[in-house]
């Protein structure tokens, strides 16, 4: 693995370390911004109707019953697994994200780095011919 051949090409590597500290910056940044919050109550609908949280339950509590009778029942391991994953993706589509007030200034800055440390790194990651010193001129 050579350090000074980005992506397998020559040069480069300042460039795609720029490009990095840049994205990392930039994204962060942007990320600060935002708030992430829940609606306050359960809105993964069954069939269409209403909140329904303790429909989601049932999978669980029938799969954690099942085990509890019988440890290596693949039926009870399948619907524990099924009735975690659905509370899971439950919660994360519940979630709200907003963008927080900020300046013109720092929007720009933020979206500048983020986008400008993609373009480097994509940049470094083609072949980069180092510069060949020039002759002085004899004027």
């Amino acid at each position: 693995m050579d350090i000074h051949n980005v992506g397998g090409t020559p040069g480069g590597t300042k460039t795609f370390l720029l490009g990095l500290i840049m994205l990392v910056v930039g994204g962060y940044l942007l990320f600060n911004q935002v708030q992430v919050h829940s609606a306050g109550y359960w809105r993964f609908s069954f069939a269409g109707h209403g909140t329904s949280f303790g429909i989601t339950l049932l999978p669980l509590l029938f799969g954690i019953g099942i085990l509890f009778g019988n440890g290596k029942s693949l039926v009870g391991k399948a619907l524990t697994t099924l009735g975690f994953l659905v509370i899971i993706v439950g919660i994360i589509v519940n979630l709200d994200i907003h963008f927080r007030q900020t300046s013109l200034w720092n929007t720009l800055t933020m979206l500048f780095l983020l986008v400008g440390g993609i373009g480097l790194i994509i940049r470094s990651m083609s072949a980069m011919q180092p510069k060949a010193p020039q002759a002085p001129s004899a004027d």
